[in-house]
């Protein structure tokens, strides 16, 4: 059941899409899942949007980490 977007800060992750030295680097955003909510799926490895075998680099809440990873990344 997705909830209102009004107090639930976006969670960001940022992550490669494997193991390998030439894999893209991506980030995807979650507005209306919590930051355990999303840790419990990449254990299952069942996150919409990111794959099993995805390399995670950052997980975060708050939208100045949008605009951050999305410079330090060149995404």
């Amino acid at each position: 059941m997705p909830r209102e977007k009004s107090y639930v800060y976006p969670t960001v992750i940022v992550f490669k899409t494997s193991n390998r030295s030439n894999a893209k680097t991506k980030m995807k955003v979650y507005k209306t899942r919590n930051v355990d909510e999303v840790i419990n799926d990449l254990e299952k490895g069942k996150l919409p949007g990111v794959p099993s075998k995805a390399e995670i680099l950052h997980l975060s809440i708050g939208k100045s980490f949008i605009s951050r990873y999305k410079e330090k990344y060149a995404i």
